[in-house]
């Protein structure tokens, strides 16, 4: 794949302290509550379907929504984060998440489950994770791996923290009450982390991460990479387009319906819980490590692996049946999804450079979250006509499989001809 090298304006001085290091930390800080809100819908399922007599595929359905929903804002997000940097942008859309949590307490129809969740809270989560790793991107050209793999890392801390505290709050209060302080807190902690971020170097007076090093080896900006236009014209963006909707759904369908899969097999909630907050402590491993590793092996290597190893947990959680096996799964399940999230952001800057990072960043979590939207109606469906999820995992285990047959396939881009404005 090939590497290009972003270079702050002629002229500019490098301080002391480097300020990409407190982006890093503000971009963790929104991953983990926007991701962590997300991820805590399989906490509410349950409760909310059983109170209102809803089927899992209705309820469900919101989920999936939502996720196609935040794909489609991803994409916008993505390009005004490019024009305009993370400040706005994730400050906006922590209001509409704070907001769509709590309406949410207040919910007694679908529509308002579909509008409330399915777009308000879908918007608001559109915030984070494609702007805070384009914008940590920007600011590392050494070390980009490793430091966008902290950024997504927050989506691993979001996963162990916020459901458990969700289910804790439930049992003690009410799911009502729990999203209404959910969504308080989230308000007001992601409006203040989100004055903290600046969209790169320049803005401060400083160059990336290690920018004098790579111009060394080699003079090509990063500014210089594809269009948007030019990016969709190539096989490699197609591929990858239909790698990360295959991963969608397997990450989705197992996020969603692990905790009630497990329940229903007799497991009590709270250690349902807990299997979630493992796979949510393995992802944290897998976004570090992973994102550490692409650094010195390249993507596409890195992604085969994430690949080959969620293949083997979608089917090693078709014969689980006690909770040490489902623990095997999470550990699987966390680490191999956790990698290949974290790979989204150098993947594409490795492919296609980052004069349009942000968007064309969104149109491959897009894809992501439409494979989510499908896998997680899927399987909610699959559960209502065979009362069990086994043959859903079943399939999404021949598509992590598909997925990394299309892995292997992934070629370097070369770009041709004069650089065009993006489109």
């Amino acid at each position: 794949m090939v590497k290009h090298a972003v270079l702050a304006p002629t002229g500019s001085k490098k301080p002391g302290f480097f300020y990409g290091y407190i982006v890093v930390i503000a971009a963790f800080f929104v991953m983990v509550i926007m991701s962590g809100l997300l991820y805590s819908f399989g906490v509410f399922l349950k409760p909310v379907s059983t109170e209102f007599g809803w089927t899992r595929a209705m309820t469900s359905g919101a989920y999936s929504m939502g996720l196609f929903v935040a794909g489609l804002s991803f994409i916008m997000t993505g390009r005004l984060n490019d024009r305009f940097g993370p400040r706005i942008v994730t400050t906006v859309c922590g209001f509409l998440l704070g907001l769509g949590y709590m309406l949410m307490s207040q919910i007694s129809a679908p529509w308002q489950l579909y509008l409330f969740w399915g777009i308000v809270v879908a918007m608001g989560t559109s915030g984070g994770y494609v702007p805070m790793s384009s914008t940590a991107a920007r600011w590392f050209v050494k070390r980009r791996g490793m430091m966008t793999g902290i950024v997504a890392a927050g989506v691993g801390v979001g996963i162990t923290v916020v459901p458990l505290l969700a289910s804790r709050l439930i049992s003690s209060y009410d799911w009502r009450t729990s999203f209404l302080i959910l969504g308080i807190s989230a308000l007001v902690l992601i409006i203040i982390a989100a004055q903290f971020l600046k969209r790169d170097p320049s803005k401060t007076g400083q160059l990336p991460y290690g920018a004098n090093e790579t111009a060394q080896e080699n003079p090509t900006p990063q500014s210089e990479g594809f269009s948007l236009r030019e990016a969709t014209r190539t096989k490699q963006l197609r591929i990858v387009w239909a790698v990360y909707f295959l991963f969608g759904g397997c990450m989705h369908s197992g996020m969603v319906h692990i905790v009630p899969h497990t329940t229903d097999l007799g497991i009590p909630a709270v250690a349902a819980a807990n299997i979630l907050a493992v796979i949510g402590g393995l992802s944290i491993a897998g976004r570090l490590s992973i994102g550490s590793t692409s650094d010195k092996i390249g993507g596409k290597l890195s992604l085969t692996i994430c690949f080959a190893l969620l293949a083997i947990a979608m089917l090693w959680v078709t014969i689980a049946k006690e909770v040490w096996m489902f623990y095997i799964f999470a550990i699987l399940f966390g680490f191999s999804t956790g990698g290949a999230l974290a790979l989204e952001s150098p993947v594409t800057a490795e492919l296609f450079g980052l004069r349009a990072h942000g968007v064309i960043m969104g149109t491959i979590v897009f894809c992501a979250t439409a494979g989510g939207a499908f896998g997680s109606l899927f399987s909610g469906r699959i559960f209502d006509i065979t009362g069990n999820y086994y043959i859903a995992f079943l399939v999404f285990t021949v598509l992590a499989t598909a997925g990394l047959i299309l892995v292997l396939l992934l070629k370097p881009t070369h770009r041709k001809g004069p650089t065009r404005k993006s489109g």
